[in-house]
């Protein structure tokens, strides 16, 4: 056996809503079809691939940065740096812009509403 590539990131939420529009308006993810489980949820697309499953939970709301997560984050390869940028500074979104010339990327940090750390990479030569 060999693993060809991680599939999706499954996150628990008590703020389902709130980060489903997060994920759609801030990263340009699709909100789209899941399967009948017998707990809320959602599957947040890019493309045809389901790349971020919500779980909705009861319990205190944000919880994520808060906590001594094992997680620290978890990375999207994009394109479209500049319009990317021009939307987190538009929606007044914190982030870190950081380039990594060893590898030839230019990485976003973003933080969804439960404190989730996401990098967005594009190729630096864009």
């Amino acid at each position: 056996m060999q693993i060809a590539k991680l599939d999706h990131v499954n996150l628990r939420t008590t703020q389902l809503e709130t980060l489903i529009a997060w994920y759609c308006d801030v990263l340009g993810l699709r909100h789209g079809e899941r399967p009948d489980f017998p707990f809320p949820g959602a599957w947040l697309y890019a493309g045809d691939t389901a790349v971020v499953h919500l779980n909705g939970i009861d319990g205190p709301e944000g919880v994520g940065s808060d906590q001594d997560l094992k997680l620290e984050h978890f990375a999207l390869t994009a394109t479209g740096a500049a319009a990317f940028e021009e939307n987190l500074r538009a929606k007044d979104e914190i982030y870190r812009r950081v380039e990594i010339a060893q590898t030839g990327t230019i990485a976003f940090n973003v933080w969804d509403p439960d404190g989730n750390h996401i990098h967005v990479d594009f190729p630096s030569g864009e």
